[in-house]
């Protein structure tokens, strides 16, 4: 202990290394108490936290800074949040707990497979929804979206609130046959409507799309977001998260992680409620005392949720109606309806109405956002225009319109509450990481190695889920690291999906409304459609670009995307134009090979969106058709007043 004391007065930020040297102490000198009986749930989780609380504490040590070593220059220091020792005292309680509490819930020594991968089928609409809606939104769209507000106002809120459309088609067209036929995964879905090899495919592309995406590009955008908060520089940030993260979800699968993201539902939605309303007051100091004076401040265009087709220079708009319209459904659908890591909290649904109505009650959350993460984007606009605040500035000059959320931070929320703040950005991150290894556990363990070998019993499965999950992490953290070479991290989430999601898509809507499509109209779909979204997504990497250009301009978006030097197709209609080459591929491919047997249809195949929306007997308001119709009304209103 006399060295760890000696380190902890050389380190030059000595908040930070209190809380580190706090938790280690608690974890080295609790009592160890006895654990529970053996194969009961929870067995030894008591042990199990005292020595995540050592990692912990190690973790957060690690962050600190020693004069003996190399130290850079802060490279965002208009993003330096002052954090004091309270919010420090927050933070890692939230840290402890979260971790805690996600052990306590989920572990079990001897857990089934449905008991690690789908909680058991256990689960009621409230979680469901709410750790699908914990799951989505991430730091990238707290970060993201702020950002988005601030530079081009509310428009890439469409991206949350056409998600409710596509939820809406979750519950009343796919979630009955993902319930009925006792799925683990989806692309075991896929295996009953076509066949083991279609089941491949999908598989590989929901783990290729949750390495990239929902854990590496995840870990990028923490990882800047608490190096700009903490000074903590971005490889540490990226192992302090991974750790803590992996923790709890290996040890406690998938219980663990929808118990922890309904709880971090709550933090997300009151750390944003927070934000907006001390934003919208700040306002009034800055003159800002009607809503007629606060639209006078922005140009016309940032108060509408639908934009034009084409910007002012007559180039295609990349979030135009058109563009959301069509491309949306693209990405939504592959998303939020074959997408494991969301839809596995529906496979863990207790009935198939509350994986129904769990799917709808996200719907509403996704209205949350718009208000909650865009607008305050919009009002830091206004105070950035009356001297309030200011953004920061990237290395070559341009607004850094990602510094819009870190300085609001800094404006608004008082000493003690940045704590908390930090935190809820932080459940954020972790919600879609655990959500993502989770998923690829499930994936890997049945899509895997049990379609390999059959026999496998349950504790092996469980078993290699954890292992593959630490793996998945592994690499997810090498690619990470990566996350600055692309553009802005929201259109990177956005731009690689769209690789794969164009197939996805037609392979998984025509196979269920379309009884004629087959297995070879789907393995034909899956191969054409992703090469030529993989041909495309290379091409119109600016990297790519100045390689086979010699001339290329300034701001150098792609040889695609960027009309000077292109046909100038932004990335939501490239996707569009994708999904009509699959479409076509799928039908003549189905037309020119024998159909399907009828008996590989039978609760794979509605034939119709009509006979889907007959499914069931009618039970009133609770009735998820019901609940459907009120949420698509709703919609429609709000785009009638906000367009």
């Amino acid at each position: 202990m006399l060295g760890l004391q000696r380190a902890r007065r050389k380190c030059i930020w000595p908040d930070l290394s209190d809380a580190g040297w706090c938790i280690i102490s608690a974890g080295l000198w609790s009592d160890p108490w006895p654990a529970r009986g053996e194969g009961t749930p929870n067995e030894g989780w008591i042990g199990r936290i005292r020595d995540c609380t050592v990692v912990m504490g190690l973790s957060i040590l690690s962050a600190c800074h020693f004069p003996d070593l190399e130290e850079a220059p802060n490279p965002y220091p208009y993003l330096w949040m002052n954090i004091d020792t309270i919010d420090l005292i927050v933070i890692a309680f939230y840290l402890i707990a979260i971790t805690a509490i996600g052990i306590k819930v989920g572990y079990r020594k001897n857990a089934s497979s449905d008991q690690y991968f789908l909680a058991g089928k256990s689960l009621g609409w409230f979680s469901i929804g709410g750790a699908m809606f914990a799951s989505n939104i991430s730091t990238i769209h707290l970060v993201g979206l702020a950002a988005a507000g601030a530079s081009a106002g509310l428009v890439e809120g469409n991206f949350e609130w056409m998600a409710a459309f596509c939820l809406i088609a979750l519950a009343l067209f796919f979630s009955p046959f993902y319930f009925r036929t006792g799925i683990h995964t989806l692309p075991e879905f896929l295996e009953r409507r076509y066949s083991a090899a279609a089941r491949t495919f999908l598989a590989a592309i929901a783990i290729f799309g949750a390495l990239l995406v929902h854990i590496g590009i995840s870990l990028y955008a923490g990882s800047k977001v608490f190096e700009a908060f903490l000074g903590v520089n971005m490889y540490t940030s990226i192992l302090i998260i991974s750790v803590i993260t992996v923790i709890y979800t290996i040890l406690g699968g998938l219980k663990a992680v929808v118990v922890t993201e309904t709880i971090q539902t709550f933090l997300l939605l009151g750390g944003a409620l927070l934000i907006t309303y001390l934003a919208i007051n700040q306002l009034p100091e800055v003159g800002i005392t009607s809503y007629e004076q606060f639209k006078g401040q922005l140009e016309p265009k940032q108060m509408s949720m639908i934009h034009p087709i084409h910007d002012e220079d007559g180039n295609l708009n990349k979030y135009s109606w058109l563009c959301i319209l069509l491309g949306y459904p693209v990405l939504g659908i592959w998303y939020w309806c074959s997408d494991q890591t969301i839809v596995q909290r529906v496979l863990g649904a207790k009935t198939e109405r509350a994986g129904q109505n769990g799917a709808i009650f996200a719907g509403f959350l996704k209205i949350l956002p718009l208000f909650l993460i865009v607008l305050p984007g919009v009002v830091a606009l206004v105070l950035v225009k009356n001297g309030a605040m200011e953004f920061g500035t990237n290395p070559d000059g341009s607004t850094d319109y990602n510094s819009t959320l870190p300085n609001l931070i800094n404006l608004v929320i008082p000493t003690g509450l940045k704590g908390l703040i930090a935190a809820g950005l932080l459940a954020a991150l972790m919600s879609t990481i655990a959500s993502a290894l989770n998923s690829c556990a499930t994936l890997i363990s049945y899509d895997i190695l049990k379609r390999m070998k059959p026999e496998t019993p349950d504790a092996k499965l469980v078993r290699t889920g954890k292992i593959s999950a630490g793996v998945i992490m592994a690499l997810a953290i090498l690619w990470s690291t990566q996350g600055g070479q692309f553009g802005t991290i929201f259109e990177a989430v956005n731009k690689i999906p769209m690789i794969f999601a164009p197939a996805v898509t037609t392979v998984l809507v025509l196979g269920i409304f379309w009884r004629r499509g087959n297995n070879k109209a789907a393995i034909s779909t899956f191969a054409v459609g992703c090469g030529l979204g993989l041909i495309y997504f290379v091409l119109d990497m600016p990297n790519v670009g100045k390689m086979l250009i010699s001339d290329a301009p300034e701001g150098f978006k792609g040889l695609i995307s960027d009309p000077r030097v292109g046909p100038g197709i932004p990335f939501m209609l490239a996707g569009p134009i994708l999904c009509a080459v699959c479409i076509i591929t799928y039908i003549v491919v189905s037309f020119t090979t024998p159909p399907p047997p009828s008996e590989q249809l039978e609760d794979a195949c509605w034939g119709s969106p009509l006979k889907a929306l007959k499914n069931g007997k009618f039970t009133g308001i609770t009735d998820p058709r019901t609940l459907s119709v009120l949420l698509f009304l709703l919609m429609v209103v709000l785009y009638v007043i906000i367009k």
